[in-house]
C-alpha cells in the first residue's frame, strides 16, 4: 500500500524548457517480455523506471530470468527462449500493471507449468475476462475470481492449439496476449479487431525475429519461431509527454521542446486531437529507433476551441483522455468524447473521475455512457482534489492547476511512480510561478 500524499500545484504565469519525458511504458513492457523470450542477451536502452514496468522485471526474474543493471537506464537481459522460462516457486505480483498481468496470461498460458497472478487492490477489480475468454477458446486453464473475470488469476498453461479470435474491442493488450500465446504454439494465430490498436507489440516482435504479418483488420503470427536478443531503444512514452503538451497550450506566453518522442501513428492520436482544437504542435527531427518513430515536439500557448472526438481517434489516444478533458475544460466552446467506454475500467473510473474532479473546481463538465461533455472557456477555480489512486487522474489535475484561477490540492499523488517518475520535479522545473 502506498502512502497517501498530497501536493498543492500553484498557477503558472509561463512555461518554458527543453526536456525528455521518461521512456515508453508500453515498449518498456514489451521489450522486457520480449527479450526474455528471446535467444540470447538483449541490451535495452532508456527503459522506464516506473513501478508498472518493474512489476514485469520482477516477473521474468520470478521465472528465471537473468536480468543486470547497466547504468540508471540500461538492463541487461540473458534471454532463455521460448521455452526457457521455469515454474514460479511462489505467487507473481503485478503491482498496478494492467499490462503486466494481460500480456503475462498470453505468456504464461502456453507454458507448461502452473503459475498464479495477482496485483494490488486496483488491479484486482480490473476486468480480467476479456483476455482469459480467447485463451481458454485456446485450451489454456485459467482460474479466476468472480466468475473467472478478475485476480488473483490460477493458470495452469499449456496445451493450447492455434485460433483465429474476433476481438469485439479494439485492445492492443488482448491482441497481444493472444498473440503471445499463439507465437508459443504450433500454427497460426489469427487476431481479428474492429479497429486497429496500438501496434508496439507487432513491430517489436518483427524487430526480434517473429514471423509475424499486420494486415487491415488483424494480426496473425506463424508460430513456434525462435526469436533472438536484440538491443532496444526505449523512446520517451507519448502518454506522459501529453500532460507537457497540454500544459504548454494553455499557460499563457509558454514553449515546451519535448524531445525524443515516441509519435507511433497508433498512438499519436493526442497531437491530432490537440492539434484539431487549434494546438501548436510541430514534429521535428522525425526518425527511427528500434522500429518505432520518434520526433522531438514544440508546443507552444494556443486558443484552443472545442471539437467532437470519437471513432477511429478513441483507441489512438485512450489513456490521454483524462488530460485531453483538461484541454476542453481551457477551450473555448463546447467538446464532446463518446465512444470511450473503455475509460471506465481503467485504473479508475475515469470518465466518472475526471467529471467530479473538473466539476469540483467549477467546470461544466457531463458524464455520458461512453466519453463527456466539457462546456469550456470559463475561468477553472482552485480547490481540492482526489485522485482516486490513478496516477493519470493525478497528473492530469496538476497540470489544470497550472491554468487556474488558484492552487489545487491533489490528494493521493504517490500513484504517478507507476508510470512517471520525475514528474513533480520536471512541472518544478518548466513552470515560472
Amino acid at each position: 500500500m502506498h502512502k497517501t500524499v498530497a501536493k498543492t500545484v500553484l498557477p503558472a504565469k509561463r512555461l518554458r524548457g527543453d526536456f525528455t519525458v521518461p521512456g515508453d511504458k508500453s515498449i518498456s513492457h514489451r521489450a522486457i517480455m520480449f527479450a526474455s523470450l528471446a535467444q540470447g542477451e538483449s541490451r535495452i536502452r532508456g527503459l522506464l523506471r516506473g513501478e508498472d514496468c518493474l512489476s514485469t522485471l520482477h516477473a521474468f526474474q520470478c521465472l528465471g530470468i537473468a536480468v543486470a543493471e547497466k547504468g540508471e537506464d540500461d538492463i541487461i537481459i540473458q534471454g532463455r527462449g521460448l521455452d526457457g522460462l521455469r515454474e514460479p516457486d511462489n505467487v507473481i505480483d503485478c503491482g498496478n500493471s494492467g499490462t503486466t498481468m494481460r500480456l503475462m496470461s498470453g505468456i504464461l498460458a502456453a507454458q507448461p507449468f502452473f503459475s498464479i497472478l495477482t496485483g494490488d487492490q486496483y488491479l484486482r477489480k480490473r476486468p480480467m475476462g476479456r483476455v482469459i475468454g480467447p485463451l481458454t477458446a485456446m485450451g489454456a486453464g485459467i482460474l479466476g475470481r468472480d466468475k473467472n473475470s478478475k485476480a488473483p488469476l490460477a493458470i495452469d498453461g499449456g496445451g493450447l492449439t492455434a485460433t483465429e479470435y474476433h476481438s469485439p474491442i479494439a485492445s492492443a493488450q488482448v491482441k497481444s496476449a493472444v498473440i503471445l500465446a499463439g507465437m508459443q504454439i504450433d500454427g497460426t494465430t489469427t487476431v481479428y479487431e474492429p479497429h486497429l490498436s496500438r501496434d508496439h507489440s507487432e513491430r517489436m516482435l518483427r524487430y526480434f525475429g517473429a514471423d509475424l504479418e499486420s494486415f487491415s483488420g488483424g494480426t496473425r503470427v506463424n508460430g513456434r519461431v525462435q526469436l533472438h536478443g536484440k538491443d532496444v531503444d526505449v523512446p520517451g512514452d507519448i502518454s506522459s509527454a501529453a500532460f507537457f503538451l497540454v500544459a504548454g497550450l494553455i499557460v499563457p506566453d509558454s514553449e515546451l521542446l519535448l524531445k525524443n518522442v515516441g509519435v507511433n501513428p497508433t498512438r499519436s492520436g493526442v497531437i491530432d486531437i490537440l492539434q484539431q482544437m487549434g494546438g501548436s504542435i510541430e514534429l521535428t527531427n522525425l526518425r527511427e529507433l528500434s522500429g518505432e518513430p520518434v520526433a522531438d515536439l514544440l508546443v507552444k500557448s494556443s486558443n484552443l476551441q472545442g471539437i467532437d472526438i470519437g471513432g477511429d481517434l478513441i483507441p489512438r489516444a485512450i489513456d490521454e483522455f483524462p488530460v485531453i478533458s483538461v484541454a476542453a475544460a481551457f477551450a473555448e466552446g463546447v467538446t464532446t468524447i463518446r465512444d470511450a467506454r473503455e475509460l471506465r475500467v481503467k485504473e479508475t473510473d475515469r470518465i466518472a473521475a475526471m467529471c467530479e474532479c473538473l466539476g469540483a473546481l467549477g467546470v461544466a463538465i457531463e458524464p455520458l455512457e461512453d466519453g463527456m461533455r466539457v462546456a469550456g472557456g470559463k475561468t477553472i477555480n482552485g480547490g481540492e482534489v482526489n485522485s482516486f489512486g490513478d496516477h493519470r487522474i493525478a497528473m492530469s489535475m496538476a497540470i489544470a492547476a497550472l491554468g487556474a484561477a488558484a492552487d489545487i490540492k491533489i490528494v493521493d499523488t504517490t500513484c504517478t511512480q507507476t508510470s512517471f517518475p520525475g514528474f513533480w520535479e520536471l512541472l518544478d522545473q518548466v513552470a515560472e510561478v
